[in-house]
């Protein structure tokens, strides 16, 4: 069955030809009943389908309506379906509302002004308490443009000042604008994406929508509509319920008016109490002017076609429609028991669909009932369902259709995730970040030839007559050093382990040399441990895997959440590992929660399958606990016997236990360093799990280097391994990194607040209220017993535990244990919890004094709730704002904003970066780190493991590909080679096209750049188009075998290969130099002067010339570096 055919069903349906004649009457008041499930959806579209009416759905809470959208969109079409929301976060909260709410609202108010179309919107109860500005004053605020129009760009600036737009470098959110020569990017708060409008003269010439995060323009319109913040006080003069901009035809579907009634009243007392805290020199309106109460809004009902489809009836008087519907049968992940029921509805002549979000999905749920045995006496043929992809909220069974809807996450208890638009909000993240690595005056640099000096902005200078812009670094003694534009690569910034001030060199003296030198000795001689154990392991024989078994896939099947990309490749690369013949030897690294204990259970599962034991090394008495009850609680199910051993058991206990596992009884053996003991024997052991390696002392790794000799070995860790250590690590490590997080995992909500007790007293009531635990972060264990008196003062029936470092170990795990163990309700610690506490029963955190924390220790705590398919919450407690320094608060907004789990773990990845090298490379090496920073360290690191891949090591790796004779090719020129201020006048800016110009890898990467320069910029002028051709320039010489060009005076010489031994000079590329340089004498002059040899071509006046020149000598070789795929422009 088809989407197509499931909606046809519907449409054939009498009852719902029942419910369009209710509704033909004026006003009418219509009851559903026996409606279950998502089928509240398909109901509502086929009425839709046959009416021109605007429909309102207005449901309990976001949520609620959250799915019911994405829902109706399935059915009717994302572009067919608005969402209104509320504008804020805390009624009266100046600065609270949330920007990309406002535009969604702004959306639907333009769209009931503007258009004549029908219109669906879906809403809730407290979205409809705040009035909103009058048709009158929308339209007169409302200001189009339109292809073709002549307009003028100073009055253009000014209107856009007096609706309160503000001037910025980038636009990335509603409300701000740009103005770049004829170029204007203007963000209008009723759409998703901004304009980008582009004059010729006056004329306009074009308009386009761009991404905020990409810069780039993504589709052609015809017009603009620029709305202003439809929010905004000063303009909201004549305020009005929402229901006067609706057109008399319109029918409400509603959940519930009573509880409708109780949250708009709610809201307004809400506001009034607000208000009555307001300072009056603020000049806010009154709250009855502000919102709208219930009786204003059941009075707009009255005049109404309504729906009542939830479970209490307001009016009375309804005509009421009956359906048949059940909702979808619980089944508790029973495959057996799902069988059975899907068995018995296709005996009744029901059509069974199992509807699932991808077609992956769809292949693990028919692979499942392949296997399942059938029930005795069952004559049926398999299967007994159709699949079909498509992501409704909740299943359901149609009696009188005769037909049963499960979804797949029903079935498996997974948390359906709701998407709601969030678009401009990675135009925000990609500026923070940007704002992150961005280079501000003042900064730390390391320059690669003369170490570390400070930046101290862009500089023109005047070479031979001509302007050149340059870097300007500040050195000891104060001594100046220009960097040309063309060598931004030979700069990094500097980031060190804790913020802290680095040592400025002196140019011109040997200290930076001798420093890169020690630095390079000592990465090289870990780098060649690394490569050493490597060789050795690939020489040994291990035990080699069987394929995976049914068992297998069943267990990955009933993974509650969704696999990621990422956790699929790391899957797929255990197994390939496991079932290769020497013995395997792999990293996992991914963030908290993101998915690494089950790739563990994974490939235990797969050892246990092949009659092997498992051995997991974990660093703390507590984690051996809890990996123990997660993988008891995962294998359930499973033929599969796991154990734990750590100090909470007694002596006997252990005997027992290792007695169980020399005996081979215990298949999966968890626990401490206990394990790698002498008296610890495993009958058949074929894997070991190491998590967080690097917590582990010296004597336990000398321990696990004789029992990894040749079982396989899986290693996890949390700390992020910085994007360059992974790959000059490649060649020692087998690697599997997961970035991304579930996509089904709730994203926690984060509210900031003031410390106050109210707040606290509610949150911790309301978690404890619905079965669950609370975190409670206070990191002064000088008032650590305060708060924990605090909290029991303020909710007297809740059991509070105190945890903190300076506590005897056997008491702070006794602590933790019985919080565990569900003994109390609220553990007030300090940032103890941060490391490893995983308690899926606990999901709610409050942390007091937000502000001292960093971005990954905030980011790294909230990580610890929202672990199941609960909703989470995250309270930071700070100060007020104006007591708070601009970083603090920053930060607050950082983590506030980025609730999702991968998108602030980008920013939190900076300062996580450094404490990762440190922890894979040794803490000597931190050392080095700050003194040449942390890109600077990645940069030799790298050189070295190419160095030893090329000398000693080899045979190892004489598969890889070689690399180029050239790393880097410098360039001198005395031409104007710029963008010029006319063009980009944001010194800023220029700056950071400079930087990612000069980090280019290729052609393609070239061409897009250019693209997005002239899309933002208008055409590159000709100073410009050099500078890119400079590029090329590089790229060619390099390949070429030259290190470096001087092009002065009309005269280009280039300088090959410095060393005379280099194998460069016995290759194919040097004989094809030779040979153009024989058959061309009258173009090109050879010359060998000091060692130093060189070509030199008379006659070359520009960039162009001198690429044409060099082409020349080897066609095929430089083509992939100056050609590129065309790419095709997305049409509007």
């Amino acid at each position: 069955m088809t989407k197509d055919e499931l909606i046809q069903l519907f449409e054939e349906s009498g009852r719902i030809s029942d419910l369009r004649a209710a509704l033909k009457a004026d006003k009418a008041k219509v009851r559903l009943r026996g409606v279950a499930g998502s089928a509240y959806a398909f109901v509502a579209a086929e009425v839709i389908r046959k009416t021109n009416d605007h429909h309102l759905f207005v449901l309990s809470d976001q949520e609620a309506a959250a799915y019911f959208l994405s829902d109706l969109e399935l059915l009717m079409g994302k572009k067919k379906v608005l969402f209104y929301p509320m504008s804020y976060r805390r009624p009266y909260e100046l600065g609270e509302t949330d920007n990309s709410n406002v535009i969604q609202r702004g959306e639907v108010l333009n769209a009931l002004q503007a258009s004549t179309s029908q219109q669906l919107i879906v809403t809730y109860s407290k979205a409809l308490t705040e009035k909103v500005i009058s048709k009158k004053t929308l339209r007169k605020s409302t200001f189009g443009i339109s292809v073709g129009e002549e307009i003028d760009l100073d009055f253009f600036n000014e209107m856009l000042h007096e609706f309160h737009f503000e001037r910025v470098d980038q636009v990335y959110e509603p409300g701000q604008f740009a103005i770049r020569g004829g170029i204007v990017d203007v963000f209008s708060f009723a759409q998703e994406l901004p304009y980008r409008i582009e004059l010729f003269g006056d004329e306009v010439d074009s308009i386009r929508a761009f991404d905020p995060a990409e810069q780039l323009s993504v589709r052609l319109l015809r017009k603009a509509t620029i709305v202003p913040n439809v929010q905004d006080e000063i303009l909201l003069t004549d305020k009005v319920p929402f229901f006067d901009f609706l057109s008399g035809k319109t029918t409400v579907w509603t959940q519930d008016i009573d509880d409708l009634k109780l949250q708009v009243d709610e809201e307004l007392k809400e506001a009034k109490a607000a208000f009555e805290q307001l300072n009056s020199a603020i000049g806010q309106s009154k709250p009855s002017e502000k919102y709208a109460s219930a009786d204003e809004i059941l009075a707009s009902l009255e005049e109404r076609k309504v729906v009542e489809f939830g479970q209490r009836t307001f009016y009375k008087d309804s005509v009421e429609v009956q359906f048949e519907m059940a909702p979808q049968p619980v089944v508790n992940k029973d495959f057996n028991l799902l069988q059975q029921i899907l068995i018995e509805n296709k005996k009744q002549g029901y059509q069974n669909i199992l509807l699932v979000d991808n077609p992956g999905q769809a292949e693990r749920l028919n692979s499942i009932f392949d296997d399942l045995p059938l029930p005795q006496g069952t004559r049926m043929e398999k299967p007994f369902f159709t699949s079909m992809v498509m992501s409704i909220h909740e299943g359901f069974v149609n009696h009188e259709m005769k037909v049963a809807c499960f979804t797949d996450h029903q079935i498996f208890e997974r948390y359906h995730r709701f998407r709601l638009r969030q678009g401009y909000k990675r135009g925000k993240e990609a500026l923070t970040l940007k704002e992150l690595s961005g280079l501000n005056p003042g900064d730390f640099v390391t320059h690669i030839d003369h170490g570390v000096g400070k930046f101290a902005g862009l500089e023109k200078i005047d070479v031979n007559g001509k302007l050149q812009e340059t870097i300007r670094l500040v050195y000891r003694d104060n001594d100046i050093l220009y960097v040309s534009i063309h060598s931004l690569h030979r700069i990094t910034k500097y980031s060190s382990k804790d913020g802290a001030e680095p040592k400025i060199n002196k140019i011109g003296s040997p200290a930076w040399k001798t420093l890169k030198a020690k630095t390079k000795k000592q990465v090289k001689d870990i780098a060649k441990d690394l490569i050493k154990l490597y060789a050795q392991r690939r020489s040994q024989k291990g035990f080699a895997f069987t394929p995976d078994t049914d068992l297998q896939t069943e267990l990955e099947a009933s993974f509650i959440y969704e696999d990621t990309p990422d956790q699929e490749k790391a899957t797929v690369a255990f197994k390939a590992d496991m079932e290769k013949d020497y013995p395997m030897d792999r990293l996992i690294c991914g963030d908290v929660g993101f998915g690494k204990t089950e790739i563990a259970i994974r490939a235990a599962f797969k050892a246990v399958a092949d009659g092997k034991q498992v051995a997991m090394l974990v660093p703390t008495t507590i984690l051996a606990l809890q990996h123990a009850r997660t993988f008891k609680a995962r294998l359930n199910e499973f033929p599969c016997n796991v154990d734990y051993i750590n100090r909470l058991k007694t002596r006997k206990q252990q005997t027992d236990t290792l007695k169980r596992v020399a005996d081979g009884q215990v298949d999966i053996l968890i626990g401490t360093h206990r394990i790698v003991g002498k008296d610890v024997h495993f009958k058949d052991l074929g894997l070991l799990i190491i998590d967080e390696e690097q917590k582990f002392g010296v004597s336990v790794k000398e321990k696990l280097k004789k029992m990894k000799v040749n079982v396989d070995t899986l290693t996890l860790t949390a700390t992020p391994i910085p994007r360059t250590l992974q790959f000059s690590l490649m060649g020692a490590r087998d690697l599997s990194v997961i970035n991304t997080p579930p996509p089904n995992r709730h994203p926690v909500i984060t509210e900031l607040h003031t410390f106050n007790e109210e707040l606290i007293r509610d949150a911790v009531q309301y978690e404890v209220g619905r079965g669950g635990q609370v975190f409670f972060v206070n990191n002064r264990v000088q008032n650590i017993k305060e708060v924990a008196g605090m909290i029991s003062r303020l909710c007297p029936d809740v059991r509070v535990c105190v945890g903190h470092g300076q506590m005897e170990p056997t008491k702070l795990e006794d602590t933790m244990m019985r919080f565990i163990e569900g003994e109390y309700d609220v553990l007030v610690a300090t940032t103890i919890i941060e490391s490893g506490l995983d308690i899926a029963n606990a999901n709610t955190i409050i942390i007091n004094n937000a502000n001292n924390f960093g971005l990954s220790d905030l980011h790294q705590m909230r990580g610890r709730v929202g672990r199941s398919n609960k909703k989470a919450f995250c309270y930071l407690l700070a100060p007020p704002s104006s007591m708070l320094s601009t970083e603090a608060k920053k930060r607050l907004r950082a983590i506030e904003e980025f609730s999702d789990l991968g998108s602030g773990f980008n920013i939190a990845m900076r300062d996580l970066d450094i404490r990762g090298a440190g922890n894979l490379l040794g803490a000597e090496q931190s050392g080095f780190i700050s003194d040449i920073g942390i890109e600077m360290y990645h940069r030799i690191l790298d050189e070295a493991v190419q160095e030893l891949k090329e000398s000693e090591f080899k045979e190892l790796f004489k598969d890889e590909p070689k690399r180029d004779f050239v790393r880097d090719c410098q360039i001198d020129t005395d031409l104007e080679i710029l963008f010029p201020d006319t063009y980009v006048n944001s010194i800023a800016e220029r700056l950071s096209l400079y930087r990612e110009l000069d980090n280019l890898k290729d052609a393609k990467e070239l061409a897009e750049f250019e693209k997005r320069v002239i899309d933002r910029f208008g055409p590159i002028p000709e100073q410009g188009t050099q500078l890119l051709d400079t590029i090329r320039l590089r790229w060619v010489a390099k390949a070429i075998g030259l290190e470096r060009l001087i092009l002065k005076h009309g005269k280009l010489v280039c300088y090959f290969v410095s060393d005379p031994e280099s194998d460069y000079y016995q290759g194919g590329i040097f004989t094809e130099v030779l040979t153009f340089v024989k058959n061309n004498p009258q173009k090109v002059l050879m010359r060998q002067k000091k060692d130093k040899l060189t070509l030199v071509f008379e006659n070359t006046n520009s960039i162009r010339q001198a690429l044409d020149k060099l082409k020349v000598i080897s066609p095929e070789l430089v083509e992939p570096f100056l050609r590129v795929v065309e790419t095709e422009v997305v049409e509007g």
